[in-house]
């Protein structure tokens, strides 16, 4: 299967490098630049979404939202000019269900098709090969493109038609983001009452307050602050369109709301582009105590 990998960025372009180690794989990116490893790596770089799809049986992206994704897809150089009937596209994007669905519908009325595969676990997962792949697609589509998600990750789940992929991933990213803001909080109280910062992160990543932001976010965030991993707009984005998919089938989530309206707060006194650990700054400023104390923080 000939494969190609648009959208090289922090998540993308891990995933690509991992393909790419087993695979010839085509690549697109709109920055020039990004390509560049890539092409020394073996990758071929092509000019255009369309231009890359033209070779491919098989095309996966992995972009900020589903906008991109349909601005990739549908533009006058997008992929759907460039792929042939019976291909597919496998959006790794952690975007929107409904949307998702829609483009579906497009591309399956000219033979082609597009189902949703959003990953969680970071790049570092990506790099070692352990990130879970949340697929929504038809049966016979998902037996089809398991080879090639496999060779991302043995932890491939397929949760159901197109648009279950997604809808799972943001289930995963809005308990990941709301229970990160309570181990910011927890954090706060411990510090100000007389903990160690460390001494506390040790004992709730071997407790029943265990989570994923204690057990993989924080040795590395301790090890350098500095790092940028995830954007706090980006899981600002994911929340948000979790909280409204809450909305719209009548489900109601109050303390996930709650962690909307604090990343929606952190995005504006903190800025978009810095990690999404920095809201913690909003918890040392609330509880008056200095939690983190390290030159780069």
């Amino acid at each position: 299967m000939r494969l190609g990998y648009v959208g090289l960025g922090m998540m993308g372009g891990a995933i690509a490098r991992r393909l790419l180690s087993d695979h010839k794989l085509r690549v697109f990116d709109l920055k020039p630049a990004a390509m560049e490893p890539f092409a020394q790596a073996g990758a071929i770089v092509t000019q255009s979404p369309a231009a890359l799809a033209a070779e491919c049986d098989l095309v996966l992206t992995c972009l900020p939202t589903s906008a991109e994704v349909r601005q990739a897809i549908f533009a006058a150089d997008g992929l759907g000019q460039g792929l042939a009937k019976g291909g597919v596209i496998v959006d790794m994007t952690t975007g929107d269900p409904l949307a998702t669905r829609a483009m579906a519908a497009e591309l399956a009325a000219s033979g082609r098709d597009l189902i949703d595969a959003p990953i969680s676990g970071g790049p570092a997962g990506a790099a070692a090969g352990t990130l879970a792949i949340m697929v929504g697609a038809p049966k016979p589509i998902f037996e089809r493109c398991l080879p090639a998600l496999r060779a991302i990750s043995p932890n491939v789940f397929h949760c159901g038609e197109v648009g279950a992929g997604h809808t799972m991933k943001l289930v995963n990213n809005v308990v990941a983001a709301t229970t990160r803001q309570v181990t910011f909080e927890a954090l706060a109280l411990g510090v100000k009452n007389g903990l160690d910062f460390a001494t506390c992160v040790e004992v709730l990543s071997k407790g029943s307050g265990c989570n994923y932001t204690l057990t993989n976010t924080m040795p590395l965030f301790m090890k350098d602050p500095s790092r940028l991993s995830f954007t706090m707009a980006l899981m600002l984005k994911d929340v948000r369109l979790a909280t409204q998919l809450a909305r719209d089938t009548g489900v109601p989530m109050p303390m996930c709301g709650l962690a909307h309206e604090t990343l929606l707060a952190g995005v504006a006194s903190e800025g978009p582009g810095v990690d999404n650990m920095r809201l913690l700054k909003r918890y040392e400023r609330a509880a008056g105590v200095r939690i983190v104390n390290d030159a780069r923080w």
